[in-house]
């Protein structure tokens, strides 16, 4: 058995002066807050981020990150990483009392790069985004701790305190990180909405040696905990995360003493098997949100925004797709590129992904802790049902698991072509692919910059005509890549050769199909044929410039010269 895990511990950082000036000022080094950092020193941002604390997150807390959040992870210089500390999985099996009821796996078909999830304590995620981050040259203030913000015509003023004493700190932009108690949002006076459900649940973090396959396994009314739920995961360094549903009536501060965990994890594991107690915490939860994200010129992310149930990891991974939505949008506002309204897309995007997340949280905590005798009635006989009947299956929720949103409805969004099959509509994320670049296999969202790409699906590279858009002061450049069935190389042409079919299959490619996509790697816009102006209409809406007469001439007189 391996050693329980110590804290790293960083040197406080020292005050900077009476008065200091950032571009960005993160607040919060938990992993929404780093990702933001990193993110942001990737787009040529100027941050800094300030944290309270000196330390890493105390136990495993967010532990399952999914195949989504892991290509964002990608582009921030840390899915390799993270893949190759955690565990990971596909599968999950549900079982009613003894029998196994259900079962899923995440990643149904091959040739993904990434797995549906990784299991990895979040202190080992924080440590590898602290690491980035020192590589980035992003400086982290440790023990840096917000007293007061007040927002100016031309930016934010901070109040800090440090170890040496106070000072102020003055940022363009602020993003709010600092977790679902938030400071911030108390500060200003704003509130979150929503339930709270009246259930309680410990977790207990277990080191032990286990055979158990690499799966989620997830029990109603086992044998060793009854009228109840429990569930069991395996972690990076032979951690076990255990789940047990409680009841609301339970005492939280006793059901946490030894004398109360320790004979509950034997009666799931059974007497004999030695483990170790890393971490113990009993907790409640809830489904909530802000009204707006954006508050002027502070941008809430995270939990500071949105919590939910821990029922389908839908914390981090919602937290972290949090930033790679809005960082885009802060740089090119910050360059002047963008009007500040981009800036509402943020919230407007990002508050209909926390309302799915609340609205799929909200039916599987229904359905784990039901609220009347009817409806555990009802639940109980769906479970009985799915051991035989394929339809109940169906309807057997332990944890819808996190899916990113597909933002259709986003204002973002160019009119699509309805001649496309397929989900990869625009407001989609981009779906993944084998492909060779020069002769070597990789994939293609890693070799996706943060960047504005427009894909143009062709059979032969050779004999086909690139795509020239106009580059403007005004405009960001976008990056043409031939996408092409036959593998060719052409000087002057960045090709990309769909390795084994899967691009086409997936985005229902033709010969002259093209997809613009944004640097979240959003579908922005589709097209069976394209041309440089509809090209720069599509950008212009993506920026949230659709709304002047003028930017339409110009783009149209752009692509006529």
């Amino acid at each position: 058995m391996l050693a329980t895990y110590v804290q790293p511990r960083f040197a406080a950082a020292p005050r900077p002066g009476v008065t200091d000036h950032a571009p960005v000022v993160v607040v919060g080094a938990g992993p929404v807050g780093l990702c933001a950092a990193i993110d942001c020193a990737l787009h040529g941002l100027p941050v800094v981020v300030v944290d309270e604390d000196d330390t890493v997150s105390v136990g495993s807390r967010g532990v399952c990150y999914a195949k989504r959040t892991l290509e964002i992870l990608d582009r921030l210089g840390v899915g390799d990483a993270a893949c190759a500390r955690g565990v990971s999985w596909n599968v999950g099996r549900t079982f009613f009392r003894v029998d196994e009821v259900f079962r899923f796996t995440l990643v149904p078909e091959s040739d993904h790069q990434r797995p549906g999830m990784i299991n990895l304590q979040q202190y080992h995620l924080e440590e590898l985004l602290v690491r980035r981050c020192n590589a980035l040259g992003v400086p982290i203030r440790w023990r840096h701790k917000v007293t007061a913000i007040a927002e100016e015509r031309a930016g934010v003023r901070l109040a800090v305190d440090t170890v040496d004493g106070p000072y102020e700190l003055l940022a363009n932009w602020v993003i709010a990180a600092d977790g679902a108690r938030s400071p911030l949002r108390k500060m200003l006076g704003l509130d979150v909405e929503g339930k709270v459900f009246r259930d309680r649940f410990l977790i207990a973090d277990v080191v032990m040696e286990a055979d158990f396959p690499a799966e989620r396994w997830f029990w109603f009314d086992p044998p060793f905990h009854r009228n109840q739920s429990a569930l069991l995961h395996k972690q990076a360094d032979n951690v076990w995360r255990i789940d047990f549903q409680l009841g609301w009536d339970a005492d939280p501060e006793e059901e946490k003493k030894p004398e109360r965990v320790l004979p509950r994890i034997r009666a799931m594991l059974g007497d004999d098997r030695p483990f170790e107690l890393e971490w113990v915490s009993v907790y409640t939860f809830q489904c909530r949100r802000m009204q707006r994200f954006r508050h002027g010129r502070v941008l809430f992310v995270g939990d500071a925004a949105h919590q939910v149930s821990p029922f389908g990891a839908r914390g981090a991974n919602s937290g972290i797709q949090d930033t790679d939505n809005l960082v885009w949008k802060l740089r090119l506002v910050h360059a002047g590129v963008a009007p500040k309204e981009l800036l509402d897309s943020y919230s407007d995007e990002r508050v209909v992904a926390a309302d799915e997340n609340i609205l799929n949280s909200t039916r599987s905590t229904d359905f784990i802790t039901p609220k009347s005798d009817v409806s555990r009635q009802f639940r109980d006989a769906v479970l009985d049902l799915a051991r035989s009947q394929p339809f109940a299956r169906k309807l057997v929720n332990s944890g819808r698991l996190s899916v990113p949103c597909v933002l259709v409805n986003s204002a973002l969004n160019t009119s699509d072509d309805d001649t496309f099959a397929g989900w990869m509509v625009p407001g989609a994320p981009a779906d993944d692919a084998p492909v060779a670049i020069n002769g070597r296999q990789g994939w293609l969202l890693p070799m996706l910059g943060g960047r504005f790409q427009l894909l143009v699906y062709v059979d032969n590279a050779a004999s086909w005509r690139p795509l020239e858009l106009l580059e403007t002061r005004d405009l960001p450049a976008v990056e043409v890549i031939a996408i092409t069935s036959i593998p060719t190389t052409v000087p002057g042409v960045r090709s990309v050769h769909d390795l084994r079919g899967r691009f086409a299959q997936r985005y229902d490619a033709r010969t002259g199909s093209a997809w613009l996509l944004r640097p979240d790697q959003h579908v922005a816009a589709r097209w069976r044929k394209v041309d440089a102006h509809q090209v720069q209409m599509a950008l212009l809406r993506a920026l949230g410039r659709t709304a002047s007469p003028a930017a339409a001439v110009h783009a149209t007189a752009q692509a006529a010269a």
